[in-house]
């Protein structure tokens, strides 16, 4: 099968969509599919206002109908409700093409924590955005009932894994400061309550991993806190398992790909009970969710290594990948 993915969110940004969409399609060729990802640096792009880190695509309304036709999809899915998602969607829409979506993020959310803006309205423009796919394909049942909840229709489950053989435990020795250390892990930007976890009381060290449009904000406001910027591969996975905690401030993730990556490493999570964490610990003796960040950080440092690795074992990214196979919808 000839599938072709669509996605504002796609390399050289470093994030969750990113990376499940490019493990995802690795999967996907390992079972004998074509994978092609149409991303922003195909085109003309600029930055994102107040995420220069992000760059959306100009001129996709000209350009991206002549990539689709030149890749003659047998299925075409719209990862991301940006400029490249809505061409993309304009253009399956004029030429009768079915296509799937995803809702990755809890966008209407995030646009009110940056712009005050209502939630409902945002709402109400990807309840339309994603009403015309055969399928919108979400990552959890909290998610689903959230959007079902909001009118969203036609909803089928898309999980998501990770690599055990990247994020295992290792020797803890590669971080030095004064234990216990806490680890976040993401943008560091102000939807993801990244502050949260900065003001949080701590015995210990702090260490953030990741860039964004307030990096150097809180590096000035917490200069007490290990800012290590952009990690990846085998140097992310060292961060990962030389922690004892890590910590996930946010409250509007659709699921957490680093919360499983954390665990794989054999880290103890600590998180609010929102979905997304709920999910993703459902329970498990491997982190503890609690309004109260503080009781929760303190309670997982107490969590087994082992029981963490072991839970994390069961997600598997080559399931995802057929989950996301068996979504899909043929073009015509």
């Amino acid at each position: 099968m000839r599938i072709l993915i669509i996605s504002d969110a796609w390399f050289p940004q470093v994030n969750g969509v990113v990376r499940t969409l490019s493990t995802i399609g690795k999967e996907l060729r390992a079972l004998g599919h074509d994978v092609s990802v149409i991303g922003p640096m195909r085109f003309k792009t600029i930055p994102c206002p107040t995420y220069p880190e992000i760059r959306l695509a100009t001129d996709a309304w000209r350009r991206l109908p002549e990539l689709i036709e030149r890749y003659e999809p047998d299925a075409v899915h719209i990862s991301t409700e940006g400029p490249l998602g809505i061409a993309a969607r304009r253009y399956c829409r004029k030429s009768n093409l079915r296509f799937t979506t995803a809702y990755h993020t809890k966008f209407p959310e995030y646009v009110h924590a940056r712009s005050r803006i209502p939630v409902a309205w945002t709402s109400a423009i990807l309840r339309r955005f994603h009403g015309a796919a055969d399928r919108v394909m979400v990552a959890t049942q909290s998610i689903e009932t959230e959007l079902r909840n909001r009118g969203f229709r036609n909803i089928v489950r898309w999980s998501r894994g990770v690599d055990t053989d990247l994020f295992h435990p290792r020797d803890k020795a590669f971080l030095t400061d004064p234990r216990p250390i806490a680890l976040y892990v993401g943008r560091v930007a102000v939807e993801k309550n990244i502050g949260e976890f900065l003001r949080l009381p701590f015995d210990g060290t702090k260490y953030v991993v990741g860039d964004g449009p307030q990096l150097r904000l809180l590096r000035k406001r917490h200069p007490e806190v290990r800012f290590v910027g952009v990690k990846k591969g085998e140097e992310l996975a060292q961060y990962y398992a030389a922690s004892d905690v890590f910590v996930f401030p946010s409250r509007t993730d659709t699921f957490g790909l680093v919360l499983l990556e954390a665990l794989a490493s054999g880290v103890p999570v600590a998180a609010y009970p929102v979905a997304g964490p709920l999910d993703v610990i459902n329970g498990a003796a491997v982190g503890c969710l609690n309004d109260e960040l503080a009781i929760a950080v303190d309670s997982a440092l107490d969590m087994a290594p082992t029981e963490c690795r072991d839970y994390a074992m069961r997600f598997s990214w080559r399931n995802s990948a057929q989950q996301f196979l068996d979504n899909l919808v043929p073009v015509t």
